[in-house]
Formats: C-alpha cells, structure tokens, sequence
C-alpha cells in the first residue's frame, strides 16, 4: 500500500513538471518569436535606410563638383553595413555589437554626406535630394521605433529566461538570453553647440 502512494506522488510530481515544462517551453518559443519578429523590422527599417542612400548618393552624385571622397565614404560604409546579416536566431552580443558598430559608421558617413551638401545650393534645391532627405529622416525615426520595440521584446524574453522556475526550464530547453541594442559610446553627452 504504501510503494503505491509513494508512486503516486512520484507520478503525480513527473505530471506537474511535465506540465509546467511544457507550458514553460511554449512560452519561451512564442516569445522567441516576438524577439524574431522585432529583429526582423529592425532589418526592413535599416535595408530601407540602405536603399535610400543608394538613392541619394546617385543623386548627389549629379553636382559634378561634389566631394568624391565623402561619397566615396558613404559607398564603403553602406556595402560594410549591408555585408552583415545576422539571422535572429544567432543573435549574440558580440554579433549585435558589430552590426551596431557597421550602422552607426554609416550613419556618420550619411551625417558627413547631408551636411557637406549644404554647401551646393543647387544641389539642395532639387526636390529630388530633398525628398530623399526627407524620408531618410523619417527613416532614422523608423529604426529607432524599431530597435525600441526589439529591446522591449529581448526584455520581455529574457525576464522569462530568468525568473524562476523559467530559469530551470530555460536551461533544460537550452533558450539563452537576447542581447540589446545599446546606445552609442558618449550619447550620455550633451552636444556641444557653437556659434563662433
């Protein structure tokens, strides 16, 4: 009678495990997803931001007397940033530091591009350059709604990965924590305006 009873709570206990793991495992796949997802919207807004500069460059590549060296600039850093591809399912941080890394020198290149053209009229008058200045601008809004949304997905995955029992199942499962987007070194300070 009484292997009986202890086999029953044995089984009973392997039940409520099986079960908790089960739920566990199916909320750590759907907010997986969601991780991916955000990942993926993170790549349409850049790969538009991407296609854009292409755009641009061609355009400005039509005030004959434009800096070739800044459009040279531009050209590098845009084919650099496109040649990486993460999947989302290998995000590291090491991996998401060098992507950061490719786009913020992109959009420095793209911040040298805009301000050097101010110095063509001719070139900021057409509504061509200023279009696509426009929607560049919206664009940068766009991924930094983007990468937003990705981190307050990663969070939200990684509170799972962490809490407990989560913890314990994450391990079993073998889900690992989702890296961030971080902000670029010295973004804590303010710029520095000067009208001299």
């Amino acid at each position: 009678m009484r292997s009986f009873g202890t086999l029953g709570i044995i089984v009973a206990v392997l039940a409520v495990l099986l079960i908790a793991g089960c739920g566990s495992y199916n909320g750590f796949v759907t907010a997986e997803e969601d991780v991916e997802k955000s990942w993926s919207m993170v790549e349409t807004q850049y790969q538009r931001r991407s296609d854009l500069i292409n755009n641009l460059v061609n355009t400005v590549k039509g005030a004959a007397d434009f800096e070739r060296e800044t459009l040279e600039s531009v050209t590098r850093a845009r084919a650099q940033a496109t040649a990486i591809n993460i999947n989302a399912g290998e995000l590291t941080p090491e991996k998401l530091e060098q992507f950061q890394a490719a786009q913020d020198q992109l959009s420095a290149g793209l911040g040298r591009l805009l301000a050097t053209a101010e110095n063509y009229p001719q070139l900021t008058a057409t509504r061509g350059f200023q279009d696509l200045q426009v929607q560049l601008e919206g664009t940068e809004n766009r991924i930094a709604t983007a990468r937003d949304r990705f981190n307050e997905q990663a969070t939200a995955f990684n509170k799972k990965v962490r809490r407990f029992p989560g913890a314990i199942f994450a391990t079993v499962f073998g889900f690992d924590e989702k890296p961030q987007f971080q902000s670029q070194a010295g973004a804590e300070n303010a710029p520095e305006v000067n009208f001299d």
